[in-house]
C-alpha cells in the first residue's frame, strides 16, 4: 500500500500483440495522412465540368449553311424523287399508261363539273361513219368539252387519208360540232403487185379493195396515182376507146399503154396522145379495129400505125401468101 491511501496497481509487462496493434494503428494514421491530399483533389475532379473542346467547323460547310438558302434540302430531295419516278415510268414503258390517267382524271373532274359532251353534230360525212371519225379524232366517253384541244382533233382528222379537210368547234358547256371534207375513191392503183384505192390527187385511201371499190378504173405503173387523174379525164373524151379499156399503164412515168379488156395492148406516143385515140376512135367506128384478130397496135411513131397479129393470125397469113405465091407461080409456067 502507498501512502495517502492509495492501493498499488500491479503493472503487468506487455506483450507482443499489443506492440503489433499500436503500430498497425500508426501506420493507418500516417497513410491517411499521406493520401488526404489524392483524397482532395479527387475530390474536386469530381465535382468538375467536362471541357468539351470546339472544333473548328469545316469551311465548305459553313459556306453552304451561310449561302444557300434553307429548305434546299428538301426540295433537292423531292426533285430526286420524282425524277426517279418518271425514269421509272419512262424505262417501264408506262407513260402513255400514266398520261391516260391523269387525262381521265382531269377530264372525270370537268365531266363533274357540267362539262361531259352531251352532243355532237357531224357534217360531211360519206365513207366515215360517225363512230370511226370520233374514234380518229380521239374523243370518247371520257372526253370532257373543257379540256377537249380542237386543234389537235383537226390534226389527227386531217391525218386520216380519207379526210382532206376539218373544222371542230366547242359550244359550251356540253355540244361538239365537226365538218369535215372527206376525199372520193378515184381509181385503183396498182405497184409491185399491190393494189390500192387511191383519190384523184393521188393519196392512198385504203391498202385492200372492197366490192365497193371494183368498179373504179384501173391504173398501173410508179407515178400513176398522181398522173392518172389528167389522163382519165383525156381518155374520157373518146367515149369509143374508154368502154373497151380494162386498165391504163404508165411506163417509165413518160408515157402510157392501154389494156383493152380483151387483151389487146396499144401502146400510146408520149406526146399528141389525143391525137392518137382520136385516130383509135375512129378507125374502131369505120373498120372495127379492136374487134380483129391482133395483140398490139403501136401508135408511138406519128406518121404511121403498126398492128402485130396474133400467132393464129399470122400463121393464116402466111398460108395465105403461100397459096398465092403458088398460084402465080402455076401462071407463070403456064404462059
Amino acid at each position: 500500500m502507498l501512502g495517502a491511501g492509495h492501493l498499488s496497481r500491479s503493472v503487468r509487462p506487455q506483450g507482443p500483440q499489443t506492440d503489433l496493434r499500436l503500430a498497425a494503428r500508426g501506420a493507418a494514421i500516417l497513410l491517411r495522412e499521406q493520401l488526404a491530399p489524392l483524397a482532395r483533389f479527387l475530390a474536386k475532379l469530381r465535382f468538375r465540368k467536362p471541357v468539351i473542346r470546339e472544333q473548328s467547323p469545316n469551311r465548305f460547310v459553313s459556306a453552304v449553311e451561310r449561302y444557300v438558302p434553307r429548305r434546299v434540302g428538301i426540295a433537292a430531295t423531292v426533285m430526286m424523287l420524282t425524277g426517279s419516278v418518271a425514269l421509272g415510268i419512262v424505262k417501264g414503258n408506262h407513260l402513255e399508261e400514266v398520261t391516260d390517267f391523269l387525262s381521265d382524271t382531269r377530264n372525270a373532274a370537268a365531266n363533274a363539273a357540267g362539262f361531259r359532251i352531251a352532243s355532237v353534230t357531224l357534217n360531211g360525212r360519206k365513207q366515215l361513219t360517225q363512230d370511226e371519225i370520233l374514234a380518229i379524232g380521239g374523243v370518247n366517253g371520257r372526253s370532257s368539252l373543257l379540256f377537249l384541244d380542237a386543234a389537235v382533233v383537226r390534226d389527227r382528222l386531217k391525218a386520216n387519208p380519207w379526210i382532206a379537210d376539218a373544222n371542230v368547234l366547242k359550244l359550251y358547256p356540253d355540244r361538239l360540232q365537226i365538218d369535215v371534207t372527206e376525199r372520193t375513191a378515184f381509181a385503183l392503183w396498182q405497184q409491185d403487185g399491190r393494189l390500192a384505192v387511191v383519190a384523184d390527187d393521188g393519196a392512198v385511201l385504203e391498202t385492200y379493195v372492197s366490192r365497193r371499190f371494183t368498179a373504179l378504173p384501173l391504173v398501173v405503173g410508179k407515178g400513176a396515182d398522181t398522173r392518172a387523174k389528167d389522163f382519165l379525164a383525156l381518155l374520157d373524151r373518146y367515149p369509143q376507146v374508154r368502154a373497151v379499156t380494162r386498165a391504163a399503164i404508165l411506163v417509165g412515168e413518160r408515157r402510157w399503154n392501154l389494156r383493152l379488156k380483151d387483151g389487146l395492148d396499144i401502146r400510146l406516143p408520149e406526146n399528141d396522145v389525143g391525137n392518137a385515140l382520136a385516130m383509135l376512135s375512129k378507125l374502131d367506128k369505120e373498120d372495127h379495129l379492136f374487134s380483129r384478130d391482133i395483140v398490139a397496135i403501136d401508135l408511138r411513131l406519128s406518121d404511121r400505125l403498126t398492128v402485130r397479129l396474133s400467132e393464129e393470125a399470122a400463121k393464116a397469113r402466111d398460108e395465105l401468101f403461100a397459096k398465092d405465091k403458088d398460084k402465080n407461080k402455076k401462071k407463070a409456067g403456064a404462059a
